[in-house]
């Protein structure tokens, strides 16, 4: 019979728990190689697969360790220290934190396939520009949700924590913590962003005006809005902005859109043969979509005829191009052909009897 000393015990029990954290470590990693090759393999003719294989792999690895950790350490010597119970509540807040992020990868690969899918087939209309900023919005308020959750399990996992929750949210005062809580900005624009998202007041896409600034919404988060300005700026506004401010936008159910040039010039301009140049200039220009053009005299004070030329477009910027070449041709035309129809000023002196 042979006796086995304390010291000669703890260290057989130590060299267990090392044999079983490296056959966990092997399957775990045989798992992981498995899972690659199969994924490399089919990357031809699915390449869905390789991809989704690819988002969850570094998640997926770090939950699979974690789980392997934990049940090597419950089933061996660390399981009978002191100190396990503090271990234990460790990985199980690794266990719940690094779920979270994997859930929150399937979530987004998820989302980003529907995404793609659907703009597939209507990337550019106003009810697929919908349809996106909806399903953006979506996929963040998913994340959000599942961090909210994840960091609520893990506290809620302190019985002392948990104490100190249930009784607040059994007392009285619940709904004025919770008015209050809303009523402050960043909630606000929370709300704002969802609001947004589901009332389609704006979508991702949208040609706007906003502080006098042209440009298009770019990005709709769940707290603020990004709008890309035509000169590359960016201007970020909180998502309660577009829920109290009137917002100009000009492709709300089309992309077409009709542009004006107004001149002013002397009473002597031949109206006729401006319009005539008028429509010789935009029936030669392909930015025109032949939908409404005309010359029209809209005012005649101080001292000048104001003529209104009205050109439409298949979209923002092409109207946009499309009145700068009518305006630059116009004004050309007219200092070669009718230099008398230039505005000019008159002064009448009259002589001292």
């Amino acid at each position: 019979m042979v006796y086995l000393t304390p010291l000669t015990a703890e260290v057989e029990k130590w060299f267990d728990t090392l044999v079983a954290a490296l056959i966990a470590v092997v399957t775990v990693a045989v798992i992981v190689i498995g899972a690659r090759f199969i994924a490399g393999r089919t990357r031809g003719r699915s390449a869905w697969i390789a991809d989704f294989e690819r988002r969850i792999r570094t998640p997926a690895m770090v939950l699979a360790f974690v789980i392997a950790a934990w049940i090597v350490c419950a089933l061996t010597a660390p399981s009978v220290l002191s100190w396990w119970p503090v271990l234990e509540r460790m990985l199980l807040i690794a266990t719940v934190l690094v779920s979270a992020w994997l859930l929150s990868t399937l979530v987004t690969y998820g989302m980003e396939q529907l995404m793609r899918y659907d703009s597939r087939k209507d990337a550019t209309s106003a009810e697929g520009r919908r349809r996106q900023t909806q399903l953006t919005i979506m996929n963040r308020l998913a994340v959000v949700l599942i961090g909210v959750l994840a960091v609520g399990a893990v506290l809620f996992s302190f019985p002392e924590v948990r104490a100190v929750g249930t009784s607040i949210l059994a007392s009285a005062g619940v709904a004025s913590i919770i008015a209050g809580l809303a009523a402050q900005s960043t909630l606000g624009n929370l709300i704002a962003g969802v609001q947004i998202a589901f009332t389609d007041s704006i979508r991702v896409g949208d040609v706007v005006v906003i502080e006098e600034e042209w440009g298009t919404i770019g990005e709709i988060n769940l707290s603020y809005v990004v709008v890309n300005i035509w000169d590359e700026r960016r201007l970020i506004l909180p998502c309660t902005y577009f829920t109290t401010t009137p917002v100009e936008t000009w492709t709300r159910r089309s992309e077409k859109i009709i542009g004006t040039v107004f001149m002013d010039l002397d009473w002597r301009v031949p109206v006729d043969a401006v319009r005539e140049k008028f429509m010789e200039i935009v029936e030669a220009s392909p930015l025109w979509d032949q939908r409404s053009a005309n010359v029209l005299v809209t005012g005649s004070e101080g001292g000048f005829v104001t003529l209104r030329l009205k050109i439409s477009a298949a979209n923002s910027d092409d109207q946009w191009d499309l009145r700068c070449q009518v305006r630059e041709q116009m004004v050309s035309w007219l200092q070669k052909e009718h230099p008398e129809a230039l505005p000019v000023s008159r002064v009448m002196l009259n002589r001292p009897e």
